[in-house]
């Protein structure tokens, strides 16, 4: 068996609150700015909770805060697998592509996260095209 099929809750008798528990810690330090400490806790979860598109997002948000664009897509593309639709997680991804230099694909996403109705979404969105249009 292979580290990645083996079901880590089951083998170490992990429980949902331990989960919730990991991630409040997590943000205690994201609250710091100890951001790479927060890292290695949403690390943690994604071995722990694979399915958890929201993990991945912060994970991958947390790599962007430390300037690592290329990682923070892997995060990105991974919760993107697990919920399609998720708008900080294309928001995030399209700051990722004006990180790598990759305009045209950032124009691309933020000009379709500008028509959300969720104003944290479209404002950022339409703050981001005003700097790099």
């Amino acid at each position: 068996m292979t580290m990645s099929k083996i079901n880590w809750k089951e083998r170490i008798n992990w429980k949902e609150e331990n989960s919730e528990e990991l991630r409040m810690a997590a943000y205690a330090y994201i609250r710091q700015g100890k951001y790479d400490i927060a890292i290695d806790f949403f690390e943690a979860l994604m071995v722990l909770e694979p399915d958890s598109a929201y993990d991945a997002q912060t994970l991958g948000a947390l790599w962007i805060q430390l300037g690592n664009p290329t990682k923070a897509i892997k995060c990105f593309d991974r919760a993107l697998k697990l919920d399609a639709d998720h708008t900080p997680t294309l928001l995030n991804l399209a700051k990722a592509f004006f990180m790598l230099g990759k305009k045209e694909e950032g124009i691309k996403l933020a000009k379709m996260l500008k028509k959300e109705p969720d104003p944290n979404i479209s404002n950022v969105a339409k703050a981001l095209l005003l700097a790099y249009s």
